[in-house]
């Protein structure tokens, strides 16, 4: 059985993967592991060392911190609070959003905020 920690953690490793439009390929070489591992990792059914954990923050360029953001601390065992770090819609939308020059993706922000106040 997963732990919650552990799924976040591997949620987490995905989200920044994806952000930075690396593949599990690619970053299962940059650690020096095979890419099967770095999925049993983003599924949380692996746990992540300590050492490794640092090797993978290395390749993504985050600190180790970055990986326990978001867990609710006053929850007990830790659990991760929401799931949108699991959707891939979600993951893909934010780095659409992001590939946006700022100037326009600020006015795409400011038409949101708009639409989602009238309905």
């Amino acid at each position: 059985m997963t732990h919650p920690v552990d799924v976040h953690v591997g949620k987490r490793v995905r989200h920044r993967r994806w952000k930075i439009a690396m593949t599990q390929q690619q970053l299962a070489k940059r650690v020096g592991i095979k890419f099967q591992r770095i999925q049993k990792y983003e599924t949380g059914m692996n746990r992540i060392s300590a050492s490794r954990m640092w090797d993978i923050g290395e390749a993504l360029d985050v600190p180790v911190s970055f990986f326990f953001e978001g867990l609710d601390d006053n929850h007990e065992g830790g659990t991760p609070t929401g799931d949108l770090l699991g959707d891939r819609e979600a993951m893909e939308l934010v780095r659409s959003y992001y590939a946006i020059p700022e100037n326009q993706r600020r006015r795409l922000f400011d038409l949101d905020r708009v639409l989602s106040e009238v309905a």
